[in-house]
């Protein structure tokens, strides 16, 4: 995300959009009653009215709504934003729609940023052209890749095969495992070339085969190659390595990795007892303390008012602010966590905890976490 300009009399922010990423982040910067303006074709109302209105031309102007409705889709990449017409060269007051892709610019105007919005804002920023990173995990008969660019994690291929067992050695089965090979280098050479990084792991010795014949038939592939041991391959297999923290300096830059890694990290903690805090309360409570090293919270929270003197505090004291995405294995732990928990500097324990206070979360079962 580039900032091509900001007004801070009037709150104005416009912004390039320049990766998947930023395409969730601007559908979580916008709220209902922002303005935001772009780019866009709208038909002609001057064309002659005998014209059907399907068959109107559309012109390219630029137009500005007030935000009612933001949808992100995140399978085709694109962010809508639906709303009144408050800015334009003519139907001021009727309804549009923004269609936003990668490469877009939009202006953003809010009565108030919140901490959380410029917790988001920042992060873009700071993080311009979000590497690509493939990740394959692996195993006979059950491989996946995907794709991970800054806070997108797009699923590439699940290769799922039937393979003769091993008394068929010598025939059936070393045709399926010569095939199957091939397959997977097949697919790791043509997704890996505009890759910054190529991550192979998996349960067997197929990730070593893998990186023995990539190392043969595309050096260039090789020198961006690491490989790493987990105990399960396919979707499983990546969600063990992004929350493992074993190929943290190659993942680096991956928002979806330190993602997971982070909330791992909040598990962890939770099991010692003293160095995580969990719950609105207890997480106000730390931060107030100066206890606070990391306050996670989910994208859905944000625009809470509750929590957002929390996090103005939070911004104030330096400590760092996490957004975890409500989609996928991390965002339905912190979920079940309350939705907002903090990664402490030392030990340290809540008032309320020791007090007995009702409605914390660790009073609840903790199946999904």
């Amino acid at each position: 995300m580039r900032l091509i300009h900001r007004d801070p009399s009037t709150g104005v922010h416009r912004l390039r959009l320049e990766t998947p990423s930023d395409l969730w982040r601007i559908a979580r910067l916008v709220r209902p009653g922002d303005i935001v303006g772009a780019s866009t074709t709208r038909r002609d109302p001057e064309a002659p009215q005998e014209v059907a209105g399907a068959e109107r031309t559309r012109r390219r102007v630029y137009l500005a709504v007030r935000a009612e409705q933001v949808e992100f889709h995140g399978f085709s990449k694109h962010v809508r934003i639906t709303g009144p017409i408050v800015e334009g060269p003519f139907d001021i007051g009727r309804h549009h729609t923004l269609d936003l892709t990668e490469g877009d610019e939009v202006s953003v105007t809010k009565p108030n940023w919140t901490t959380g919005d410029r917790t988001i804002l920042e992060e873009g920023l700071e993080r311009k052209g979000d590497p690509t990173i493939l990740v394959a995990a692996v195993d006979w008969g059950d491989s996946s890749l995907v794709r991970l660019r800054g806070r997108s994690v797009e699923p590439v291929v699940d290769l799922r095969r039937t393979i003769a067992g091993k008394r068929y050695e010598g025939g059936q089965a070393e045709k399926d495992r010569g095939s199957y090979v091939a397959e997977l280098v097949m697919l790791l050479r043509r997704e890996g070339a505009e890759a910054s990084a190529v991550v192979i792991a998996g349960p067997g010795f197929l990730k070593e085969e893998l990186a023995h014949r990539l190392t043969e038939e595309d050096p260039a592939l090789a020198r961006k190659m690491r490989v790493y041991p987990t105990a399960e391959s396919g979707r499983v297999g990546v969600d063990e390595l992004l929350k493992s923290g074993r190929a943290t300096e190659v993942l680096r830059g991956s928002v979806a990795a330190e993602e997971a890694e982070v909330v791992e990290r909040l598990i962890r903690a939770l099991a010692g007892g003293t160095r995580a805090a969990v719950g609105p309360v207890e997480v106000g409570e730390a931060v107030e303390a100066g206890a606070a090293e990391t306050v996670l919270v989910s994208e859905s929270l944000l625009p809470d008012s509750t929590i957002a003197a929390t996090l103005d505090r939070a911004r104030e004291a330096r400590v760092r602010l996490f957004v975890v995405r409500d989609e996928g294995e991390a965002g339905r732990k912190l979920t079940a966590l309350g939705r907002v928990a903090a990664l402490l500097r030392y030990d340290w324990t809540s008032p309320s905890r020791l007090t007995g206070s009702p409605g914390s979360p660790r009073g609840a079962p903790r199946s999904g976490a």
